[in-house]
């Protein structure tokens, strides 16, 4: 059964953030700055339809897409590359898979309590 996403959430915690970032070919400084802003997540979710919208201090993130449908998401937040992803329900999870220049690299978002999880992969590191 599919998870009600519907909300806004607060980040909270930024474990093996640098080896991540690294992972995708960002410099240090912006490493740097990336670890210390605590983003904001609002998530619209009609159906299989969803729309995530995503700010900190220093940028926004929006992205749209429907439940097993591939479509083009622009990474310009994190480090500027597009990429095909694909999001499929995984039991009460959303798992996306990105197809690009960067290996293994996609997305999980759950729930749990009043919690909002996510885990990023690129290459062989896990966020």
């Amino acid at each position: 059964m599919p998870m009600d996403f519907n909300g806004t959430w607060k980040h909270t915690s930024n474990h093996n953030f640098d080896n991540y970032m690294k992972a995708l070919g960002i410099d240090f400084a912006i490493c740097k700055i990336a670890s210390i802003v605590k983003p904001q997540k609002v998530i619209e979710q009609n159906g299989g339809s969803f729309t995530i919208h995503t700010t900190n201090a220093l940028q926004e993130d929006f992205v749209q897409f429907k439940i097993g449908e591939w479509f083009e998401e622009d990474n310009k937040s994190l480090d500027n590359r597009k990429c095909k992803s694909l999001v499929t329900w995984d039991n009460r999870k959303l798992v996306c898979i990105q197809t690009g220049e960067k290996s293994n690299r996609g997305w999980t978002h759950w729930i749990e309590g009043d919690n909002l999880y996510l885990e990023l992969r690129c290459k062989d590191q896990v966020l």
